[in-house]
């Protein structure tokens, strides 16, 4: 066996001692920890950790004012990226004849959801249901779904709150073939809606990220916050466990939270701006429409005049008696009789082309 001194790596070709190797730097490794952290401490809590069905039976409880003992009724379901795009804040699992489906949100609740959830629901039941069985004539039974959101934000939100998938259709259907629905619940511990009485490691997890967002400001909050859950005897085992995981984990997920209000911004900024280009394109044309209207009065108003001269000066009119007609000046419209009189075969508008070159 070899020792840890003696272990080589091959690296372009050659091959070096792990202890030649250069070592990372202290924010190199960092920022990889970061990326290594892909789950929320909500998921690692209730889907990752070694006490993830005893906490989701738990909450399963909480939901349903059931008292199921046994942690072997439940089956995890994993999807990956369909209600969050690179980042893991879903945990899905069978129980009961149900399949439930958990996402937590710390910033804005998205209204869609519901439509994000039919996706994985259709990747859960893929994983559910046999490929075989699909394809038969009779009926295949299938877990009932459930959808929950459990909002932990700071926003004033209602404590409870259902999005439906209905919502988001272009036209209201006859009997609605396909409904979904997405319940929120608000889980701040400030809220203290009844769940958190129900299910005491979620309350505890509520607690834990309300005292992060105490020491939000300072140096060092996240260690902080653990510090202190733990001498509360809040997630004690877990924050003694999976401290530096959970301190990881967290500045991943307020990383992420942080670039995704950014592109949020950032995503409105271009769309004002592109508000405004479109705008600013409507004015033009509107002006040079304008323009061209107002210039095409004017030349339908100057042909008119040109006609009326024409057919005075076919009577042989003199330009006064003309101008007199028209109750304008001989002055005026002499421009016009000379034109008319220089050019008796051609019509009123070609005069009036000639009148926009002189």
């Amino acid at each position: 066996m070899k020792s840890k001194n003696t272990e080589t790596t091959e690296m372009c070709g050659g091959n070096v001692t792990a202890a030649e190797q250069e070592e990372p730097s202290a924010a190199e490794t960092v920022e990889k920890e970061n990326r290594e952290y892909k789950n929320s401490v909500f998921v690692d809590l209730f889907y990752e950790d070694e006490t993830a069905e005893k906490n989701l039976l738990s909450l399963y409880n909480a939901l349903h004012d059931t008292d199921y003992k046994s942690e072997k009724m439940i089956r995890k379901v994993r999807v990956e990226n369909i209600l969050y795009k690179n980042f893991k804040n879903d945990i899905s699992f069978e129980a009961d004849g149900k399949m439930l489906v958990f996402g937590e949100h710390q910033s804005t609740i998205n209204k869609n959801m519901p439509l994000r959830c039919l996706m994985y629901a259709g990747r859960a039941y893929e994983q559910l249901v046999d490929k075989r069985a699909r394809y038969q004539t009779s009926l295949v039974s299938i877990p009932t779904p459930e959808f929950y959101t459990f909002y932990n934000g700071v926003d004033n939100y209602p404590l409870e709150n259902e999005l439906f998938l209905s919502d988001a259709f272009l036209s209201t259907p006859d009997g609605n073939p396909l409904e979904l629905k997405v319940k929120v619940i608000n889980i701040n511990s400030k809220k203290a809606h009844g769940i958190l009485t129900k299910c005491s490691v979620l309350r505890e997890y509520s607690m834990f990220i309300d005292t992060v967002r105490k020491y939000s400001n300072e140096k060092g909050s996240v260690k902080k916050a653990v510090n202190e859950c733990i001498q509360k005897g809040i997630l004690a085992d877990y924050l003694a466990r999976k401290g530096s995981e959970v301190t990881n984990m967290l500045i991943a997920e307020y990383s992420y939270e942080e670039d995704m209000l950014v592109k949020q911004e950032e995503a409105r900024e271009e769309a004002r701006k592109e508000v405004w280009r479109i705008a600013h394109k409507q004015i033009h044309a509107a002006k040079k429409e304008t323009a061209a209207a107002k210039m095409e009065a004017k030349n339908a108003k100057l042909a008119e005049r040109i006609s009326l001269i024409q057919k005075k000066c076919v009577k042989n009119k003199p330009l006064s008696k003309i101008a007199d007609d028209l109750e304008a000046e001989p002055e005026e419209i002499r421009p016009l009789y000379d034109l008319v009189t220089k050019y008796p075969e051609k019509t009123a508008d070609e005069l009036c082309e000639l009148t926009d070159r002189s």
